[in-house]
């Protein structure tokens, strides 16, 4: 018995040094089977699809949410926004009862989305620029300021009545 202990330590140490001696990334990896960082792009205040969008999405329901009177107007990013007579006013935000107009788009809000009378939250049909797509909106009125949350990545507007 007094060989067997020594043998069976001389063999866990070979078996842990062999472990040990090799690494399980190569010396010369350099990463490329990694999928690429995913890139999103910026949302647009003047509600353009995102740069990265290329996938129509389904057209909007036809029973779309009514959006709160509170919100409803003409609503500028600038000052210049809401006088400009060249019709270059690329922050002008039209509401109505059923629509966002904004500059090169426009925008209906799911059935699903959810109201009170200074705000509504939930999913927007955009389309525009000859692309359709959907985004994840809220619209808040906080005093004679409307504020627009998008999501997907997250960026806030603030809008000054017009």
């Amino acid at each position: 018995m007094g060989l067997r202990l020594p043998f069976a330590s001389l063999a866990l140490i070979a078996a842990v040094s062999a472990c040990g001696s090799h690494d399980p990334v190569a010396d010369n990896a350099n990463g490329s089977a990694l999928p690429a960082p995913a890139k999103e792009a910026a949302p647009s205040p003047a509600g353009a699809p995102p740069a990265n969008e290329t996938a129509p999405t389904s057209s909007a329901p036809a029973t779309a949410a009514t959006i709160p009177a509170a919100l409803q107007g003409r609503w500028g990013l600038t000052p210049a926004d809401c006088t400009s007579p060249l019709g270059d006013a690329k922050g002008l935000l039209v509401i109505n009862g059923s629509e966002l107009r904004f500059y090169e788009s426009r925008a209906v809000p799911s059935p699903a989305v959810e109201s009170d009378a200074d705000s509504i939250t939930g999913n927007f049909h955009f389309t525009g620029e000859g692309q359709s797509w959907t985004k994840f909106e809220t619209l808040q009125r906080q005093k004679n300021k409307l504020v627009r949350t998008d999501s997907n990545p997250t960026a806030s507007f603030t809008y000054a009545k017009c």
